[in-house]
């Protein structure tokens, strides 16, 4: 049966124009990235609502089998490892369940911009790039794409031209670089324009990136 995510929210400050749908990373919840709505310098700050929605708890398998909050199983460390689809596939129903609350609340949907971090980013990429309707952006950070060949066939046209800003450390001992730039090399081939930078990080984020997180999110938010 499917249920619901629940969310922690930041409510605008003023009317609720924008939205930003983040989702964590693997055995975080969503509060792990509520904190930077304070580090953001964005021209509408005050109109955007945040949901920061936690994980199903799942068991991990390259955990041991322990149960955590996260998107989606993951058995092996390696880049021809099998993703687990139906997950994915629950997980971005859920995000496009989000999505359909937010336009019940008067959002227009190329106002609703989706970030992730890690696991996060790849079910922002997926759900952002399979959603019917136009969307105004997709942060993906620190994260990769096991969905690609999945892409070829489910990705709908009206999000062909979608902002995607693709972020990782060169540092990365998670998610090996070499994999997000598979990911960005593959969203490439498939005719999407991705924003890409890398940092000297480890998998986390960094004040540089930052800057760049508000710079794209500026280009694509207007009151």
């Amino acid at each position: 049966m499917f249920t619901p995510l629940t969310s922690v929210i930041v409510p605008a400050k003023s009317s609720h124009t924008h939205s930003i749908i983040w989702l964590h990373g693997l055995g975080a919840d969503g509060h792990d990235f509520e904190g930077i709505v304070s580090d953001l310098e964005l021209s509408v700050a005050d109109h955007i609502r945040f949901v920061f929605p936690h994980a199903p708890v799942r068991p991990v398998t390259v955990n041991g089998g322990v149960a955590m909050r996260a998107w989606y199983d993951i058995v092996e460390m390696s880049l021809e490892r099998q993703p687990d689809l139906p997950a994915i596939r629950e997980s971005t129903r859920s995000l496009h369940t989000l999505i359909e609350q937010e336009k019940k609340l008067g959002i227009a949907t190329g106002h609703i911009l989706l970030a992730g971090f890690s696991q996060g980013g790849v079910i922002a990429l997926h759900a952002g790039l399979t959603y019917p309707e136009k969307l105004a952006g997709i942060l993906a950070l620190s994260a990769y794409l096991p969905t690609l060949g999945q892409l070829a066939t489910e990705s709908t046209s009206t999000n062909k031209n979608i902002p995607i800003f693709m972020g990782h450390g060169i540092l990365d001992s998670v998610v090996p670089v070499e994999e997000a730039k598979a990911a960005y090399d593959g969203l490439q081939n498939l005719g999407y324009s991705v924003d890409w930078r890398d940092y000297v990080m480890e998998h986390s984020v960094c004040v540089e990136e930052i800057q760049h997180i508000n710079e794209f999110i500026n280009r694509i938010f207007s009151v």
